[in-house]
């Protein structure tokens, strides 16, 4: 028997390192998009959150197309190496044909395509990397993995903005497109040495159940009972009992998945709404030694203060809060995690608007005081987002695992959608009062995490989660 590996297998850090290299490329670009729309193509302030939002879902759409290309195919690593190259080509377009509302579509489309594609299936390639031998480091290289993502997206915050100040956008966006392409060559310096698991082809999955079940002559029963019963009846013999259990299980985890889009929509107007109200904000100059011109803290270079959050929190509350919690006769299960991660953000909301508040007032504020929302989003991202991947993989079958972390990524996408309807009814529904759009969300988001709870607690019950 082969003693366990004692360290994370060097074809892993390969991905790591693409990851973090990829992060900064998109967290780069998305960090001045809004207001290159705003102040260069003369976008109007909705109609551009409603652009970046909509850009977002595709995002967050497209993870099921690169789910489907890997699994079916191409396999994951020939999907993450072809779509990587739309990726690296949606940032040139940005960069060449800056200034142009058609290279901004252009761009975004490809760029959407590519980050969308490969993000079900980077995840799940690092993966495949661990075997039996060293399957108990896979934990740590998944935590490796988080705060890749982090590292590249602080980067990304706090460069971009300023070399836009610098150099223009041109750079702005070009700069971006070079870490895509390090990203594409440091994915391909492992490829000798990668485990690349060949493509199932086309055996019936979760969507072949769901159609069954769609299409059964019974139309008189609900949905989930038609369900149950063609599965009993028939499930079994047209498909074998794993996947017929697995999409059982993954149903249940679906109704909780079904309200969480509201959390994303909240969560991504840091790179939009909250960037707005920074803009009203005073800056905060930094002299740094070697550079002529100071770094300047400013409404988009804030958002670096996300991941460096999160960098912070993630140690802090797995190692110190849980303990605690535990010591307390506190059970931090997941859902319970989730719960309380949701409202953090919507009071990171009602910190929002009472910041607008003052700001509507006159009142000269400082960027500074954009850290408390920071922080109780970020904090709220902690117990919320990195727990919603443990829970999805956990509580998933084997067999279906990547088909429910698809579904996990397509609530970020739904999501972003809200927003970009809500943006474009912003100003006819309540005047346009970003006072009253942050309130409006802060409101949303407490009424559906009670709903949340609710459903958390009988999801609990029935499968002792």
């Amino acid at each position: 028997m082969s003693s366990p590996s004692p360290r994370i297998p060097a074809r892993a850090l390969f991905i790591v390192g693409n990851e973090a290299c990829e992060r900064l490329s998109y967290y780069g670009m998305s960090a001045v998009l809004t207001l290159y729309m705003v102040k260069e193509l003369g976008i109007n302030k909705d109609s551009a959150t409603a652009v970046s939002h909509n850009f977002k879902a595709a995002v967050y759409f497209l993870p099921l197309l690169g789910a489907l290309l890997a699994d079916r195919w191409l396999g994951r690593f020939r999907t993450i190496l072809t779509l990587s190259v739309f990726y690296c080509i949606g940032h040139l377009a940005l960069a060449v044909f800056e200034g142009t509302t058609w290279g901004l579509y252009l761009g975004l489309g490809f760029i959407a395509l590519g980050a969308g594609g490969i993000k079900p299936c980077v995840s799940a390639f690092i993966g495949d990397q661990f075997d039996e031998s060293n399957k108990a480091l896979l934990a740590k290289a998944y935590s490796l993995f988080y705060w890749a993502i982090n590292f590249g997206s602080f980067f990304a915050f706090a460069l971009i903005p300023w070399v836009r100040d610098r150099w223009g956008y041109s750079w702005a966006f070009g700069i971006p497109g070079l870490f895509m392409g390090l990203a594409l060559l440091v994915f391909l310096a492992g490829s000798r040495t990668y485990t690349k698991v060949p493509p199932a082809g086309k055996k019936p999955g979760f969507l072949a159940v769901a159609t069954a079940c769609l299409t059964a002559r019974d139309k008189s029963a609900p949905f989930w009972s038609r369900a149950e019963r063609v599965l009993d009846r028939d499930g079994k013999r047209k498909f074998d009992d794993e996947l017929v259990d697995g999409c059982r299980r993954t149903a249940g985890v679906l109704t909780l998945f079904s309200v969480i889009p509201i959390f994303w929509a909240l969560f991504d107007q840091t790179n939009t709404t909250w960037v707005l109200q920074g803009e009203k904000l005073r800056p905060l100059s930094v002299p740094l030694p070697f550079l002529d011109t100071p770094w300047k803290l400013d409404a988009e270079s804030i958002q670096s203060l996300n991941p460096v959050l999160v960098m912070l929190l993630i140690p802090l509350v797995s190692f110190g809060l849980y303990p605690l919690a535990e010591r307390l006769g506190l059970r931090p299960r997941p859902l319970r995690r989730m719960t309380l991660g949701m409202l953090l953000a919507a009071l990171a909301f009602v910190a929002c608007a009472m910041l607008q508040r003052r700001v509507d007032a006159g009142e000269q504020l400082s960027i500074l005081w954009q850290g408390i929302p920071y922080l109780l989003l970020t904090l709220g991202e902690v117990l919320f987002s990195t727990t919603g991947l443990e829970f999805a993989f956990t509580q998933a079958p084997k067999s279906m695992k990547s088909t429910l972390m698809s579904f996990w990524l397509l609530t970020t996408a739904v999501g972003n959608l809200l927003v970009a309807v809500i943006a474009g009814l912003n100003a006819r529904v309540i005047g346009g009062s970003a006072t009253g759009s942050f309130l409006f969300y802060a409101a949303l988001m407490g009424v559906v995490s009670v709903l949340f709870g609710f459903l958390a607690r009988r999801y609990a019950r029935k499968h002792g989660a």
